[in-house]
């Protein structure tokens, strides 16, 4: 094969899966030893060592924190309310770092139900996504100043059961990106998928990750460790 014709199909390999060969960093209790393991979605502009520092308050011992990188420090390139197709292929991709940060933690010995995953701003629109394309009982999701990046009822339809997931969306009443009116659309979407949503929307904290947000990551972790 020559060499202009390997570097086109490299081109067209990251052109299908932009965030494909962007790392995962790993924090916390090596997974093989860790009881519960948190996915963390970084923000546009953010990168996965940004967002572990970001909830190093709520960590505690026998926690794995797994953070996929997005190329470019974006999930996806336009608004995330925009129309889907302009976001694509880097949505699908976004999605496919969580679903392989999951199986990393699986493969480890951590089963989805007690895989927590946590996304803010545009992390917190890929944590909702992926579990809209992957419905099933995890340790919780959390969408945390964002929304689901869909736009019809159609769109926002889940094929699937997310029973037994607790979801904590919180947000914030003057947030300047993501509206409270998307907040609560995306929470009636998990709700109809049967998923034990919590909705929080706190008065002046902008767009940023609330007090009440933490706490309620801190509760779940708690809770899980001290279900074993």
């Amino acid at each position: 094969m020559s060499g202009s014709g390997s570097d086109d199909g490299q081109k067209a390999s990251a052109g299908a899966d932009p965030h494909g060969d962007e790392p995962l960093l790993t924090a916390g209790a090596p997974a093989a030893a860790a009881e519960v393991a948190v996915v963390l979605l970084h923000g546009r502009g953010a990168t996965a060592q940004g967002i572990i520092n970001l909830f190093d308050p709520v960590y505690r011992h026998g926690v794995a924190l797994l953070a996929p990188a997005a190329e470019r420090s974006r999930w996806f390139p336009e608004a995330f309310d925009a129309p889907r197709s302009v976001n694509e292929p880097h949505l699908t991709s976004a999605v496919g770092r969580v679903r392989d940060a999951v199986e990393t933690a699986a493969a480890a010995g951590i089963p989805p139900e007690r895989v927590i995953v946590v996304g803010f701003s545009q992390g917190a629109c890929v944590a909702a996504e992926f579990a809209a394309r992957h419905p099933r009982e995890y340790g919780g999701v959390f969408v945390l100043a964002g929304a689901l990046p869909r736009n019809s009822a159609e769109e926002r339809r889940v094929d699937g059961s997310l029973s037994g997931t607790l979801t904590f969306l919180g947000s914030s009443d003057d947030d300047p990106h993501v509206s409270v009116d998307r907040v609560r659309e995306t929470a009636a979407t998990f709700e109809a998928a049967d998923a034990d949503v919590t909705v929080d929307v706190a008065v002046g904290e902008g767009h940023a990750v609330t007090e009440a947000s933490f706490d309620a990551l801190s509760s779940r972790l708690s809770a899980l460790l001290d279900a074993d």
